[in-house]
């Protein structure tokens, strides 16, 4: 369905359970009582901010809620029905996944309605299941199917994450470091990224479980309740990541120094031979009649070679002695 109209889709639940998708049409005559309504909306376009805010019948406090720009996953109980905003992975072509998109759901118990402005794959999920008639039986239901989808959807990609700091900490043992270290920082991004979102999203699972809302009985709170382990699981594996991404970063930068370190060495070691060398050399060219002794004796040059020679055994011989070398 088109949502230049803002409406990305929405499903009445009938008698016999099986839902069917509707327009606007539908929605604006439904009454309580017609059965599950789901009205899932493109919160940027003009006529899903006017039927919020004027024909919808929702408090102004929920519909500016499920319009804001920016919000972070939380939950409030108002009147026994469910405030909540989650956090999905941004599965979009081309997007970056640290940047998640945001669903804003409002739960009535004959009536959901949700807004997003980028697209959810967790959506598609959910809308692919009620075509083929294994929708949710009521809201309770739709609540964790959305609450369930959106963080399944989140395990492959950070079973990716740990796949790829399995492969840069092979890459680390090999010894490679310049592209290594530009990964990791940028997988490190990834993980406090998700982390950030994931972790009250949780919070706000949890406390879901303990509001007075009539129409979650326990069997949907068990299902919650092991949403809200897999969450917590999830942000572990984040913290885990992320502290495997930071030793070895400084695995990389210890191996780096070191092999500076010694490259320096190795040339404070060249200097120190050649310093006395270059001091003899300079004594023995400066501008006077000849080599000393080349005139009487021949072999004179010989000597100071041999000479220096001698110097920088003697030179090799203590830097060992002193374990420099």
């Amino acid at each position: 369905m088109d949502n230049e109209d803002g409406l990305v889709c929405a499903y009445l639940q009938s008698q016999d359970g099986n839902w069917r998708e509707v327009n606007w049409e539908a929605v604006r005559k439904w009454r309580p009582g017609d059965g599950l309504l789901w009205v899932h909306l493109d919160r940027a376009q003009e006529p899903a901010k006017t039927w919020l805010q004027g024909e919808s019948g929702l408090d102004s406090v929920v519909a500016d809620n499920l319009l804001s720009e920016e919000t972070r996953p939380r939950a409030l109980e108002m009147n026994g029905n469910l405030l909540l905003n989650l956090r999905g992975v941004n599965l979009n072509p081309g997007a970056d996944l640290d940047d998640m998109v945001s669903l804003r759901l409002w739960f009535e118990p004959e009536r959901v309605v949700t807004s997003r402005h980028r697209r959810l794959m967790a959506i598609d999920d959910i809308r692919e299941r009620m075509a083929r008639g294994k929708g949710p039986r009521d809201a309770g239901d739709l609540l964790v199917e959305f609450a369930g989808r959106l963080v399944g959807r989140m395990a492959p990609v950070i079973e990716d994450l740990d796949e790829t700091l399995d492969e840069l900490e092979d890459q680390v043992v090999a010894g490679e470091r310049l592209e290594v270290r530009t990964r990791l920082s940028g997988l490190r991004r990834q993980a406090i990224g998700l982390r950030r979102y994931i972790a009250p999203q949780r919070d706000a699972l949890s406390r879901i479980l303990g509001e007075p809302i009539d129409w979650l009985d326990e069997r949907h709170k068990a299902h919650l309740r092991e949403i809200s382990d897999r969450t917590m699981r999830f942000i572990e594996d984040l913290d885990a990541i992320r502290e495997r991404a930071a030793v070895m970063q400084d695995e990389v930068a210890n191996r780096a120094a070191e092999s500076m370190n010694k490259n320096m060495y190795m040339l404070a070691i060249v200097a120190t031979i050649m310093l006395p060398l270059g001091f003899f050399t300079g004594l023995l060219g400066i501008n006077v009649d000849g080599l000393p002794g080349s005139k009487d004796t021949p072999w004179a040059f010989a000597a100071v070679t041999a000479f220096l020679a001698i110097v920088v055994f003697t030179q090799v011989l203590i830097m060992r002695r002193l374990k420099w070398l």
